[in-house]
C-alpha cells in the first residue's frame, strides 16, 4: 500500500551549496536548465543528453557542464529533473534514488502504474522528494480557482494546440490531456466510476484529438477535450457549482466569476473602483427579483514553470511532500491508460470498449 503523500519525509542531509542538474536537453530540459541557471538557492552542475554537442551547447549557455555519462552525473549532483522520452523515465529516475537524489520526473510519470508505484515507494523508503511534473498545479489561476471552489458539479476543460512535432511516442492524452486529469482528480477528491472517451489519430499513430466524459462517485461529472493539432492554442477550464460559475485561462491567467448576488448587492461604483474599497462587479442578469453578477477573478501571474522548480528545491531542502509526488501522478496515469485503452479498443472493427 503506499504511503500518504501528505506524510513528512525523512530526508538525508542536504549540502550547503545544493546542487542540481538536468537529464535530456530537449525542449522542456532547456527550459528547466534556463531557469536552474537562474536561482540563486542553487548550483546548476551538470547536464546529460545523448547528444553530447546539444549537453555541451545547453551546460555553457547557462553555467554548467556536460557530464560525460550516469555516473558522472549522479556524482556531480543532489537533484535532478528528468525530462528525457517516457520510455525511459523510469530505469533513470530509479537509478537516480536509488543513488540517494531527488528526482522531478516530467509527464507522463511512467509507462506503466506498476513502475510509478514503485518509484514513489523507492523514493518514500529513502526519504527523498520524487515530484512529477505537472506544470498547470503550479499555474496561478488553479490558486485563484481553489480559492473560490466550494462543491463542483461539473467541469469542463479545453486544451488545443498546434501540432508539436515533439512527445510523439505518446498520444495526445498522455502528452496533454492528463495536465487536466491531475487537476480534475485533484479538484474532485472522489474516485470516477465511468469513463466513456472517443479519439483520432491523425498526423501521428496515436490519438491526437481526444475526448472523454468521467463521471464520479460523488456526482461531478468532467467533461475533457484535447488536440495537439489545431490551429488555435487554448488552455481553459470551466467549473459550475451551486453558487457560481468560474471560467480561467490558463494561457493568458485570467479569468471570472459569475455568481447570485447578495442581498441588496448593487454595481460596484466607479468611485468605489478607483478608491479600492470594491471589485469590478457587473450585474449582467435579472429574473424574478434575483441577480447574476460578473466579477473579474484576481490572478497573481507568474511562469508556472518557475514555481514548479522553485518548489521541487524547498519540498527537498525542506523534507517535505510536493504537490504533485508519485501517488497523485499515478492516479492521473491510471486514468489517462484507461482513456487511451478505450480510444484503442474503439479503433478496432468488431471491438468495443468494456
Amino acid at each position: 500500500m503506499l504511503s500518504p503523500s501528505s506524510s513528512p519525509l525523512e530526508s538525508p542531509a542536504l549540502p550547503q551549496n545544493f546542487r542540481v542538474g538536468v537529464i535530456g536537453a530537449g525542449s522542456m530540459g532547456k527550459n528547466h536548465a534556463r531557469i536552474f541557471g537562474e536561482m540563486p538557492e542553487v548550483k546548476f552542475t551538470s547536464v546529460l543528453d545523448e547528444r553530447p554537442e546539444v549537453a555541451n551547447e545547453i551546460a555553457s549557455k547557462f553555467g554548467a557542464k556536460a557530464s560525460s555519462g550516469m555516473d558522472a552525473f549522479i556524482e556531480s549532483v543532489d537533484a535532478a529533473t528528468v525530462a528525457t522520452p517516457t520510455v525511459t523515465h523510469f530505469s533513470i529516475a530509479k537509478k537516480l534514488l536509488e543513488s540517494g537524489k531527488h528526482v522531478l520526473v516530467e509527464k507522463p510519470f511512467t509507462e506503466t502504474p506498476q513502475q510509478a508505484r514503485e518509484l514513489h515507494e523507492l523514493a518514500q523508503q529513502r526519504g527523498l522528494v520524487l515530484q512529477v511534473g505537472h506544470i498547470e498545479r503550479f499555474n496561478p489561476v488553479l490558486s485563484a480557482l481553489e480559492s473560490r471552489l466550494t462543491h463542483p458539479r461539473f467541469i469542463e476543460a479545453t486544451r488545443l494546440s498546434p501540432y508539436p512535432g515533439r512527445s510523439l511516442d505518446v498520444g495526445v492524452v498522455l502528452d496533454v490531456m492528463i495536465h487536466d486529469l491531475e487537476i480534475i482528480l485533484h479538484l474532485v477528491r472522489s474516485p470516477w466510476v465511468q469513463v466513456d472517451a472517443v479519439g483520432v489519430s491523425v498526423l501521428s499513430k496515436r490519438e491526437d484529438i481526444a475526448n472523454v466524459r468521467i463521471r464520479f462517485e460523488n456526482g461531478c461529472v468532467a467533461n475533457i477535450t484535447a488536440s495537439r493539432i489545431s490551429q488555435d492554442k487554448l488552455r481553459k477550464i470551466r467549473l459550475f457549482q451551486k453558487d457560481a460559475y468560474l471560467s480561467l485561462d490558463y494561457q493568458n491567467q485570467s479569468g471570472y466569476l459569475l455568481r447570485l448576488a447578495r442581498d441588496g448587492e448593487k454595481e460596484s461604483s466607479l468611485l468605489g473602483k478607483l478608491l479600492g474599497v470594491a471589485t469590478d462587479a457587473t450585474i449582467v442578469t435579472e429574473f424574478a427579483g434575483r441577480k447574476i453578477v460578473r466579477e473579474p477573478v484576481e490572478v497573481d501571474k507568474g511562469e508556472p514553470l518557475k514555481r514548479e522548480l522553485a518548489d521541487f528545491i524547498a519540498c527537498a531542502k525542506a523534507g517535505s511532500q510536493p504537490k504533485v509526488g508519485g501517488l497523485e501522478a499515478t492516479a492521473a496515469l491510471e486514468l489517462a491508460l484507461e482513456i487511451t485503452r478505450q480510444i484503442e479498443t474503439s479503433e478496432k472493427p468488431g471491438l468495443s470498449p468494456q
